[in-house]
């Protein structure tokens, strides 16, 4: 499958915000959450008002961004969303949040979700005892994350569990230092996902066009 491998401070600095595409201890992504990086351009942002489209469009391709998911993926997901019980916007963040290489993002074998998908590719992550490498693999509540035992003294997976030791674990997940695994105790509420900078919303307005 494509996907993009240009610079990433590119489509933050398009975004307005932070996706989390680097490491959250990084220069740059420093200097993105504190507002002090220009916008994109030669000379910066056109004094031009975005148009409603614009805004909406900004939306869905910053949540893409930040999940690394292409437009038809995200299409199969909105229509997942449109069919569930529930708020259409937060059951699609839900459903992205399942995905098995933003878990292994979120139970801290990673800095990134790019660095993620690459520590699933590449075969280091086990989901109940058992090897995955598919990183649109859905998780469900009760699944037990774990690093392959070859990969288990593999240099950027301590260091991000150092890290995220350091900065905490998300609510909905369950961490066993002792035995390096974490278990997706339960999916995330909207209001456990606060941290995510996109108005849901306006992405649904936009499909439903």
């Amino acid at each position: 499958m494509a996907r993009y491998t240009g610079p990433v401070m590119r489509l933050q600095r398009r975004a307005a915000r932070d996706l989390f595409l680097k490491s959250p201890r990084s220069k740059s992504a420093r200097k993105m959450r504190e507002g002090s990086l220009p916008p994109p351009g030669q000379h910066g942002a056109m004094s031009r008002k975005p148009s409603t489209y614009a805004i909406q469009l900004r939306e869905k391709q910053s949540l893409k961004w930040m999940y690394g998911v292409l437009e038809r993926p995200m299409r199969a997901y909105m229509a997942r969303a449109t069919r569930y019980q529930g708020v259409t916007g937060t059951v699609l963040l839900q459903l992205l949040e399942r995905r098995l290489d933003n878990v292994v993002y979120r139970c801290g074998f990673a800095v990134t979700r790019a660095g993620a998908r690459q520590l699933v590719r590449h075969n280091h992550i086990h989901v109940n005892g058992k090897r995955v490498n598919i990183p649109s693999y859905e998780v469900r509540p009760g699944d037990a994350i774990s690093v392959s035992p070859k990969s288990a003294q593999h240099a950027g997976i301590l260091e991000a569990i150092r890290y995220a030791d350091e900065d905490g674990r998300k609510s909905w997940i369950t961490w066993d230092a002792g035995t390096m695994t974490a278990v997706f105790a339960s999916v995330p509420t909207r209001d456990d996902l606060a941290d995510l900078p996109v108005k849901e919303q306006l992405i649904v307005e936009l499909y439903s066009r």
